[in-house]
Formats: C-alpha cells, structure tokens, sequence
C-alpha cells in the first residue's frame, strides 16, 4: 500500500523537474502498470480514492464540465459534482451540486478532461 500511495502521491505532485498529472489519468496510467504494484492493494486504493479522484475535471454528457467534489462509497461512477462550465458555450455557468448518484440526476460522466487544455488553474478551489 506504501508504494502505491507514494507513486500516486509523486505523480499528481508538482516537482521542479515534472509537471503534475491529473488524479484521474494517474490512476489510468498507474492501472497499465503491469506487475508494478498488488492487484489487490491497487484495487482497494482505487475504491478508496474512486475512479474519479477530487479534483478531476469531468465532461458530462449534458455538455458541462464540473469538478468532482465527493465519492459515492458504493457507485465509484457516479460521484458529486460540482458543475460550472459549458463545453458548449464555452462560459462559466451557475455552479450547482450534482450527486450523480441519484435516480433523479439525469446526467452521467462522459469523460475526464485536462484542467489546463481549458485554462483551469484554480480547480482545488472548487472542491477544498
């Protein structure tokens, strides 16, 4: 569990020499690993930070980006999102909690998206 928590720490940290990757592709990428950590241990970390780490920038498919913002402990797909922007529009628009967990949500992530293809320097503010 050491070395996993300490590559994913490395990773999605900024250091002098690297820029830090997104939580959600460091996931990805650490998952295409082979051999380089325990199935099991990587597993129960991935349940633990989800699929969709805090922080990460998601497309949904209503064309908004948001920030996830919390885990759903049992639908690791469907965390609370923090919507703010429209893809399409391509504007702010008014923030809203979206837990995509709910029957009544009517939205889903379509993807995750790099924070500095939009120009997002600040998401921590959204979600700490």
């Amino acid at each position: 569990m050491g070395a996993v928590c300490d590559v994913y720490d490395a990773i999605t940290s900024n250091r002098p020499y690297k820029k830090a990757w997104n939580p959600a592709e460091s996931l990805a990428r650490m998952a295409q690993w082979t051999g380089h950590f325990d199935t099991q241990i990587f597993h129960a970390f991935v349940r633990s930070v989800g699929i969709y780490p805090l922080g990460s920038l998601v497309r949904l498919e209503s064309g908004r980006l948001g920030v996830v913002i919390d885990q759903h402990p049992e639908k690791l797909t469907e965390p609370l999102v923090r919507v703010f922007f429209s893809a399409k529009a391509k504007m702010p628009i008014q923030q809203l909690d979206l837990d995509l967990s709910r029957r009544n949500a009517n939205d889903r992530i379509v993807g995750r998206e790099d924070p500095a293809q939009w120009g997002f320097n600040n998401l921590d503010d959204f979600w700490r």
